[in-house]
């Protein structure tokens, strides 16, 4: 069987969606581009925002449009939120978020016998933690590893923990021996991913801490490089840094949520923090880690946001100096708090402050970006681009280098040079 998988959304789909493959190609069916012609089209679909629903129901239309005769299938949050509507698209399966192996039996079923079926569970009814293969798309230098399901955040704004369920956590021996596989195979990164990692292990009530995960999985591939995915900036503790800077091979990159940077909008929006609990999160990196990056989110135009709370919210960014940033206008999104809140902003209004703050997030990243010149930086080199070759450092700052031979997965260090569009440039030395 020829199959194909569409991805959108985090990083948690993809790693899910990699792990399907790895099973497919296992069971001995062969991968092939989205675009070419396959007995089955898998769609991993995505519904933090309006948009990404929008953009799963444009996937999912053009695939039974171009391939008529094919077996479709989808699974992801958008599917897990609204299975009829999905299943109005003309799809022969539709799965959720959960139990990614019999989601993946159903599938060959079908192929041998179509016969469309919607097959979604509640995901508050899950407890135990799906372990899938850990790896990363062929060719990669980095892998994914899942080691956390579900959010028990339910923020006013997002829809996720609906269609995600119960906290569910990898065990870290389990986590230890996919980091040691990995490693094996040849990965020099590993990225730590979850819908809300930071509460990893809270379901046992036995004392872990993400940062035992951590070190557990650190210390098991001390030549692999360890990143974490986004963190609740309630995580970074002076106990967590001061464990955390003791990890030679943990990449000083920490994602913390935001959202926003005005204390009435973060009530508004039920996070659990305030601007200086951020600030102090921000500060203890900085203590304990040489020029940390330190990345994070922010929404724009939350319901009631006024024009002086989002004053706020730029005059916060230059106080946190961030290193990177994501922006988004707030999205709509039905059966949310936040939906039926009163003074909805407009879309004119929050599509001009996602420009505004774009505009800061660009300065403060050249800022950060321009601390490295004339230093040296090791680079993990992913791929040849436009005649330099490129790559990540341990901070995650894009790095390009002009390089002869093949250097796909070597680690180099680099002499940086400057600053351009949002990268650092230098040579190999």
């Amino acid at each position: 069987m020829r199959f194909a998988i569409y991805t959108l959304g985090c990083k948690v789909n993809q790693y899910e969606s990699q792990a399907m493959e790895s099973i497919l190609r296992g069971a001995g069916h062969t991968l092939v581009d989205v675009e070419e012609d396959a007995d089955l089209y898998l769609v991993n679909t995505c519904s933090v925002t309006a948009v990404s629903d929008k953009k799963s129901r444009q996937v999912i239309r053009r695939l039974r449009r171009e391939r008529p005769e094919a077996v479709i299938a989808v699974c992801g949050c958008y599917t897990q939120a609204k299975p009829q509507e999905a299943a109005g698209l003309g799809v022969d399966l539709v799965s959720g978020t959960g139990d990614r192996l019999a989601f993946l039996e159903q599938v060959q079923s079908l192929v041998r016998q179509r016969e469309a079926r919607v097959a979604v569970d509640d995901p508050f009814r899950r407890r135990t933690f799906e372990v899938l293969p850990a790896g990363g798309l062929e060719g990669r230098t980095r892998a994914m590893l899942k080691v956390q399901d579900g959010c028990r955040n339910f923020c006013a704004y997002c829809i996720i923990p609906y269609t995600r369920g119960a906290l569910r956590s990898e065990p870290p021996e389990t986590a230890r021996e996919q980091a040691i596989a990995l490693a094996e195979a040849g990965y020099s990164e590993i990225v730590l991913t979850g819908i809300e990692i930071s509460s990893w292990g809270a379901e046992w009530k036995s004392g872990l801490h993400l940062i035992d995960l951590v070190e557990t999985v650190c210390r098991a591939v001390p030549d692999v490089r360890i990143r974490l995915g986004s963190l609740e900036p309630r995580t970074i503790t002076e106990e967590f840094c001061r464990r955390a800077s003791a990890l030679a091979n943990l990449c000083p990159h920490f994602h913390l949520s935001l959202q926003s940077g005005c204390d009435a909008t973060l009530a508004r929006m039920r996070r659990r923090y305030g601007t200086e609990r951020y600030l102090e999160s921000c500060a203890l990196l900085r203590q304990w880690f040489d020029r940390p990056a330190i990345t994070t989110d922010l929404i724009v135009g939350f319901p009631g946001e006024t024009e002086e709370e989002f004053a706020a919210t730029l005059a916060f960014l230059e106080r946190a100096r961030f290193a990177g940033m994501h922006i988004f206008p707030y999205s709509r999104r039905p059966g949310t708090p936040a939906a039926s809140m009163p003074d909805q902003v407009p879309n004119a209004v929050k599509e001009a402050r996602a420009h505004r703050a774009a505009d800061v997030a660009r300065r403060l990243q050249e800022e950060y970006l321009s601390g490295w010149m004339g230093q040296t930086l090791p680079v993990l080199l992913e791929e040849a681009r436009g005649g330099l070759w490129r790559g990540h450092a341990p901070n995650y700052a894009e790095v390009c280098v002009p390089g002869e031979g093949d250097l796909h997965n070597v680690s180099v260090s680099v002499r940086i040079d400057r600053v351009e569009d949002g990268r650092l440039i230098g040579q190999i030395i």
